[in-house]
């Protein structure tokens, strides 16, 4: 009892620094920008973050055992994002907060949904089978921004699919997987072992093709990344991560050809300064940002990130380095490898079952993500127009994480369990 009661103080120290965190980051955009205007956004944000330790205290009255780390380091994430989207787009950031709102219900849900992860098993084909619906319906019913069909709009709202999709698509290979891995692991049967892998590439090439022929090449790129790690973190084969590797690089050079808007992204990409008004401006102003930013930044609220097309979205890293600096920067980068960190091990303390596969799942797609904006930001990478989880405006992505976040407390509750810890150490089902 006193190391529970410990572990809770040390718990509500950490969502007190997260929180406080957020809340000195938004007030000195306030002073700084918005000083002597009515303080609502701010309040907003408040609101937003302060839910942060009440779904801790939720989470410890309902008797979660799990990782007690990874909500206060969200916090932190997002208290600095709805901060940089209140300096951007003030009136974007009511929206940000309510999303954060709506992913608080959708993770406590989440978390009794799954609270035995090996339920979600059964709807495997029902996942699938949903995720294949919802990019369909962006097909035909979407709206284009940005060179891609990816949004649907209902007037008083407007959602991207694909974000539920990558949630659908974890259940579906993880409860795939777990049932049909072993015959894909032990190889001894080669069309058992092309038979056992028939629906995940099936439903990996149809989910491309609706991707391809929407133009959302960065959501293509995302679930190709899911499929190949979930595929070797059940089977360990390297030999399928080759083969999917080749055949990326062959649909990348399709893509390249076939799609003047691609082609225009990996030109910027390759030399940004070749076309610097045009195509390579979002870019340039990404790589001034972050040179400009210096050791410990201009000061929240004092850079001009917002020369930065599409800066709320697509680099919004490159707008908390050209404020905090090269020191801010590697903070957020700290944040994320701990998030990171600390998904992955809830993946490894997991049983070797669904469950283990359901949060390996959701760290890849938390770690792909974060990978690719960050690379995208640093031109490391070309730039996808996928959001960095819980930093970027983007309430699609704010509650598809959300649930992804739910998955892994599940799953670190589950593990966590006195009485799963009896099943590990004796191999019988507890009475």
């Amino acid at each position: 009892m006193r190391a529970m009661s410990a572990l809770t103080s040390q718990t509500a120290r950490l969502h007190a620094l997260a929180v406080g965190v957020g809340l000195l980051a938004l007030s000195l955009v306030h002073f700084a920008r918005y000083w002597g205007s009515p303080p609502i956004p701010l309040l907003y944000g408040a609101a937003a973050l302060v839910g942060f330790p009440v779904v801790g205290w939720v989470l410890h009255r309902g008797g979660y055992r799990g990782d007690a780390l990874l909500l206060p380091v969200t916090a932190a994430i997002v208290g600095l994002g709805l901060a940089q989207i209140y300096r951007l787009q003030p009136s974007l950031m009511l929206r940000q907060a309510t999303w954060v709102c709506l992913g608080f219900a959708l993770l406590l849900g989440t978390l009794q949904l799954a609270r035995d992860p090996s339920r979600l098993a059964r709807y495997r084909y029902l996942s699938a089978a949903a995720a294949l619906s919802l990019l369909g319906a962006a097909l035909v019913f979407g709206v284009e921004r940005g060179g891609a069909r990816q949004w649907i709009d209902l007037g008083f709202v407007s959602f991207q699919p694909s974000e539920a999709v990558k949630v659908l698509l974890v259940v579906f290979l993880a409860a795939y997987l777990s049932e049909h891995g072993k015959w894909i692991t032990e190889g001894r049967s080669r069309p058992l072992e092309l038979r056992a892998l028939g629906p995940v590439v099936v439903m990996l090439a149809l989910s491309l093709l609706l991707l391809v022929v929407q133009r959302d090449l960065g959501g293509a790129l995302l679930y190709f990344a899911i499929v190949l790690l979930m595929v070797y973190a059940a089977t360990g084969r390297g030999d399928y991560v080759l083969v999917g590797a080749a055949a990326f690089v062959v649909g990348a050079a399709v893509c390249y050809l076939a799609f003047a808007h691609v082609r225009v992204r990996i030109d910027a990409w390759v030399d940004p300064w070749r076309d610097l008004p045009g195509a390579g401006y979002q870019i340039a102003q990404a790589l001034f940002a972050l040179g400009s930013g210096g050791l410990v930044g201009t000061g929240l609220g004092l850079g001009h990130p917002d020369l930065i097309p599409a800066v709320h979205t697509d680099l919004i890293f490159a707008a908390v380095a050209e404020e905090l600096g090269f020191a801010g920067a590697v903070g957020v980068i700290l944040l994320y490898a701990l998030l990171l960190a600390r998904a992955f091990g809830i993946a490894l303390r997991a049983q070797p079952n669904v469950s283990r596969l359901l949060a390996t799942g959701a760290a890849c797609v938390l770690a792909v993500q974060t990978l690719l904006i960050l690379g995208g930001a640093t031109r490391l990478l070309p730039l996808t127009g996928i959001t960095l989880p819980f930093m970027s405006y983007g309430g699609s992505s704010i509650v598809s994480n959300f649930v992804l976040l739910g998955l892994l407390h599940a799953v670190s509750h589950e593990a966590a369990s006195p009485i799963r810890r009896s099943e590990r150490q004796d191999g019988r089902p507890h009475p």
